[in-house]
C-alpha cells in the first residue's frame, strides 16, 4: 500500500471508529432524532438566518432533502420558521427552546468526546498540526472543485 492509500485508509478508519465509538451515546442522549436532523439543528444553532440553501450547501445535501428534514424539525417543534421584513419570499429557521436543548446536549457530547481524546492531541506538536491542517485544506479545496465540476457536468442547463 502506497502512502496515498495509507492516508485515505487511515481517514476512513478514523471516521468509522469515531462514528462507532460515539454512536451509542449520541443515540441514547438524542433519542428520536436522526443524525441528519441533529446536524441541521447544529447548523441552525451556530448560524443566524439559516435557510434551506445554506443548510444544503453546508451539509452537502440536496435542497429537497433539507426541506424534508426541516419539515420534520418544524413538526417536532425543534425549529421555527420566519421571514425578514421586506423579504416575504425567503424562509429562515431558528431553534425553539426544545431545539436549543438538543443543540446543547449535542455540543456537550462533542466536548466530552474531545476530552476523552485529549491525551492524543496533547502529544501533537504545533508543526504536526500545521502540516495536517495544510494537507486537509488542500484536499478540501480539491474536493470543492471536484464537486463544482460534477455539478456542472450533471446539470443539463449548463450545456
Amino acid at each position: 500500500m502506497n502512502k496515498e492509500e495509507q492516508v485515505l485508509t487511515a481517514f476512513r478508519d478514523l471516521f468509522n471508529k469515531l462514528s462507532w465509538l460515539n454512536k451509542a451515546k449520541m443515540e441514547s442522549s438524542l433519542k428520536g432524532n436522526k443524525p441528519s436532523e441533529v446536524h441541521c439543528i447544529e447548523y441552525i444553532g451556530r448560524n443566524a438566518d439559516s435557510n434551506v440553501t445554506r443548510l444544503a450547501e453546508s451539509l452537502y445535501m440536496t435542497r429537497g432533502a433539507i426541506s424534508k428534514i426541516t419539515q420534520k424539525l418544524l413538526h417536532k417543534g425543534l425549529i421555527e420558521s420566519y421571514r425578514k421584513p421586506g423579504n416575504h419570499k425567503e424562509i429562515y429557521f431558528r431553534l425553539t427552546a426544545e431545539g436549543q436543548s438538543i443543540y446543547d446536549i449535542h455540543d456537550k457530547l462533542h466536548r466530552e468526546f474531545r476530552e476523552r481524546d485529549r491525551p492524543v492531541f496533547e502529544q501533537v506538536t504545533a508543526s504536526q498540526y500545521d502540516s495536517m491542517i495544510s494537507f486537509m485544506e488542500k484536499y478540501s479545496r480539491h474536493l470543492d472543485e471536484e464537486i463544482k465540476r460534477q455539478e456542472l457536468d450533471n446539470n443539463p442547463e449548463s450545456t
